[in-house]
């Protein structure tokens, strides 16, 4: 494998930057932002070739090495209780501590060869976000923009950090990174949401009024769609809220199950139809256990007719939650309103949140609202099967349009890999990702591109750069980067010409998921990043690229995140796959 030349190197430590000890770092949490002082979002000039971005949660003493892993794999592999397959041997114990630059990470179902550290809640603060939403404590829906305020509604157990009584929190910001929280919107309350308000949406009216539809589970677990509204429009933090006296409004129709009706989506208008129309996932298991989305009609958005048939349905993929179906423009670079009509120069994207294995899975295709349909454009990558926002840890993804910079901005669920116990102990259990932009990728045609909103940049308060260094394979290059406990990573990497053009027909069925991980050999490929790696890198996690070729000349881009050598979490491979539509980058 040819040597890799990285371009340009650079990171910025964020609020948390802190000394070693634990104990003097504060929560992280950036403070919001005064309702008068208009944030200012530095330029960065945008990279042209393959790019990283990473937030990476440290401690003390943070390794980032730049690594062509290919001679290496298989010497680290071996020191870190891996076998020659790639497959687990002898774990080491549990967390070490912060002093040691571990996060607690381990799981009641891995066994245990050592006792535990002794955390206290005090001393897990310093695991908190500085760039990515979290609420205050406790278990962590509808996104929107209303007044001059962004606002993020979420799902949330005021009582505990487990699973339960969920409840809508809500929190706003002027940014989409500073945010104040606010007390709780929506609770369950009443008897068609007792057990639970569920994921809703909410849709901004031609006149400025806001609507939000959620579900709610009843005292005896149906889920139905219900309503609530701002009691003060005029408030722009819309701190109250209040539910409609018509609740619920839809009810499982006939041959959908009482437990799989979910999630409606932000309403669109259709001016041919002079109504608006919601749609809500389920599943059809008379039909090989079909994900469905159905589609209801409504012009007043209490009384809701069922249009006939289904939006789209994929058979073996299961319950759809989460449903998302919204247009991108295929001519431009800005987003649209979620009521942009179809036609020449506009797709519509249906994301869906797979029940069955967690994960989020999208398509592009074309919207007839005529005949309530959508047809993906490429069938082999349909919703369910081809495309993900995601490939780690992410799931209940929404989006929301930002009218004033002309924007779709996309926000996700983050899980972790705590166990129960642990959260317990520290207080809180999953965070937001940061939201990132979406558009349609007019190179190729066939993908969203994605990327964290500009406003991210604002977090940073110092950076170095790291340019023109060479990585030969098997090298291992530590960047000294000092101390901080979150760091916003960007990273461009160009591969050796002569090495490309003599990768004709190789690894063309390289798979993440399926291969040894980062100490899998190529000819061009792993190369990457070692974040969260300890001095000796008996453990690291492997953030990297792998480049297959065709026989064609086609290209085809693995980005993987193999966390096999870190010894206190569960052992993943995460993979994503980039379309590449030149034979030559």
């Amino acid at each position: 494998m040819g040597a890799k030349n990285l371009k340009s190197w650079s990171f910025s430590s964020s609020s948390s930057s802190s000394t070693a000890s634990s104990s003097s770092i504060p929560c992280s949490y950036p403070p919001l932002l005064h309702p008068d002082h208009s944030a200012t979002t530095p330029s960065l000039k945008r990279k042209k070739c393959l790019q990283l971005l990473s937030f990476v949660a440290g401690s003390a003493v943070l390794i980032l090495c730049i690594v062509a892993l290919v001679s290496y794999g298989s010497n680290s592999a071996s020191r870190t209780g891996l076998d020659g397959n790639g497959e687990s041997g002898t774990r080491r114990g549990d967390s070490r501590g912060p002093a040691e630059g571990v996060s607690e990470k381990s799981s009641a179902a891995m066994p245990r060869s050592s006792p535990s550290y002794p955390w206290t809640n005090s001393m897990l603060l310093w695991q908190r976000t500085a760039f990515h939403f979290q609420p205050q404590k406790n278990w962590m829906n509808g996104p929107t923009y209303y007044k001059g305020w962004y606002h993020l509604f979420y799902q949330y157990n005021p009582d505990s950090a487990v699973w339960g009584n969920i409840t809508w929190g809500h929190a706003v910001s002027r940014d989409l990174v500073h945010w104040l929280y606010l007390p709780l919107a929506v609770v369950p309350d009443r008897w068609y949401d007792a057990n639970g308000v569920w994921t809703g949406s909410a849709t901004t009216l031609p006149d400025g009024r806001l609507v939000m539809i959620y579900t709610g589970a009843t005292m005896e677990s149906v889920q139905v769609q219900n309503l609530a509204f701002p009691a003060d429009p005029d408030d722009p933090l819309l701190v109250h809220w209040v539910k409609s006296e018509y609740n619920p409004v839809i009810v499982p129709p006939s041959g959908i199950g009482l437990k799989d009706f979910r999630d409606p989506t932000t309403a669109w208008y259709v001016p041919t139809d002079s109504a608006w129309r919601v749609a809500i996932g389920s599943k059809n298991d008379s039909q090989h256990h079909a994900g469905v989305v159905l589609v209801y009609r409504t012009t007043d958005f209490v009384s809701y007719e069922l249009l006939p048939g289904v939006l789209h349905s994929v058979t073996g993929t299961g319950m759809w939650e989460c449903v998302d179906f919204y247009p991108v423009s295929t001519e431009s670079a800005v987003g649209l309103d979620t009521s942009a009509a179809s036609g020449p120069g506009v797709k519509h994207v249906l994301k869906a949140s797979m029940d069955d294995n967690k994960h989020d899975y999208y398509a592009i295709g074309t919207y007839a609202a005529a005949s309530n349909s959508w047809v993906p454009a490429d069938p082999e990558k349909d919703v369910g099967i081809g495309l993900r926002y995601d490939y780690g840890k992410y799931y209940a993804s929404k989006t929301f349009y930002d009218p004033v910079k002309e924007r779709r901005v996309l926000w996700g669920w983050i899980g972790e890999t705590d166990s129960e116990r642990t959260d317990l102990r520290k207080g809180w259990a999953s965070l937001q990702t940061v939201p990132r932009t979406v558009l349609f990728d007019q190179k190729t045609g066939r993908n969203l591109l994605q990327w964290p909103v500009e406003e991210v940049e604002s977090l940073r308060l110092s950076s170095q750069e790291f340019s023109n260094i060479s990585i030969t394979a098997g090298s291992v290059v530590p960047l000294d980067i000092g101390k901080a406990t979150q760091l916003d990573i960007v990273a461009e990497f160009s591969v050796d010409e002569a090495a490309l053009a003599g990768a004709i027909g190789a690894d063309v069925g390289y798979n993440c998921s399926t291969s040894r991980g980062a100490a899998q050999r190529g000819v061009i490929g792993p190369f990457g990043l070692l974040v969260l790696a300890d001095e000796d890198l008996s453990e690291q996690t492997a953030v990297y690229f792998y480049v297959a070729r065709a026989t064609d000349g086609s290209l085809s881009t693995h980005f993987c995140h193999d966390e096999l050598r870190h010894a206190r979490i569960f052992l993943f491979l995460y993979l994503s796959f980039m379309i590449h539509e030149l034979h030559n980058h």
